[in-house]
């Protein structure tokens, strides 16, 4: 699967990640990842805009198994106000997610801290000891065994959406890392296959950017990948996202 351009100008890109593609920095090639992001696009894409021909930087990543907006800046002053937005928690995400369960109450906050699972490296975990996290949560749609959930990272530390959701008993479907992946006793077998997904049903659906006196105040929305769609129409959920 590929990649997507959702937008671009002469200082930043939004691209759609597609699920699959490695973010992790890696030491002997510091700007890889938005090298990789990059090849995921169409190249008439990246030689309209003349995407190769310049470095890029990396504002923020989603895990190899996310989809969904990712922004990248095409020099350093934006990278650098771009970041700073970021850390000032003035970007404001939204993600959607399919989980197992109905959660009680249909919106609310968890809190719990993060921090590394010391049994397995590439897990982390609700630990007291841990960064302190935040996500928000509203219910959208239910469906047979399932909720389709609208999330807001209030932080940002390594798979809190999914140690968070997991950790209050309803893991992402697809998230075969904690433990999401498994049909869970649906016996029909058409959403059976669909709640089997190839990958993680957890997408970066929308980013909201501050005005500031270089950057304009924007918003951009990036299309659920055809799986996530696929089951979403078959359990009759669609609706629920106004389309």
């Amino acid at each position: 699967m590929t990649g997507a351009l959702i937008y671009c100008d002469d200082r930043l890109l939004v691209v759609n990640k597609p699920p699959g593609l490695s973010l992790a920095t890696r030491r002997a090639e510091p700007r890889g990842a938005a090298d990789r992001l990059l090849a995921s696009l169409p190249m008439e894409d990246r030689e309209s805009y003349g995407l190769d021909s310049g470095p890029l930087w990396l504002v923020h990543r989603l895990d190899v198994a996310t989809t969904g907006l990712v922004l990248l800046a095409r020099d350093e002053e934006t990278h650098r106000e771009l970041s700073a937005f970021l850390n000032q928690r003035l970007i404001l995400k939204t993600y959607l997610a399919l989980v197992w369960g109905h959660p009680r109450p249909s919106s609310g906050s968890y809190e719990w801290p993060i921090g590394p699972d010391r049994r397995d490296r590439r897990r982390m975990k609700a630990d007291p000891t841990g960064r302190p996290s935040l996500t928000r949560y509203q219910t959208l749609a239910k469906g047979p065994h399932v909720s389709l959930l609208e999330l807001h990272p209030k932080t940002g530390r390594t798979h809190q959406l999914r140690v968070h959701l997991g950790n209050a008993g309803y893991w992402i479907v697809g998230d075969d890392l904690y433990g999401g992946a498994r049909y869970r006793g649906v016996k029909d077998p058409h959403p059976r296959a669909l709640l089997n997904p190839p990958h993680l049903l957890l997408h970066a659906w929308r980013l909201e950017l501050p005005q500031s006196s270089t950057i304009l105040a924007s918003k951009y929305e990036a299309p659920l990948p055809p799986h996530f769609t696929a089951v979403l129409k078959a359990l009759h959920m669609m609706e629920a996202l106004g389309d």
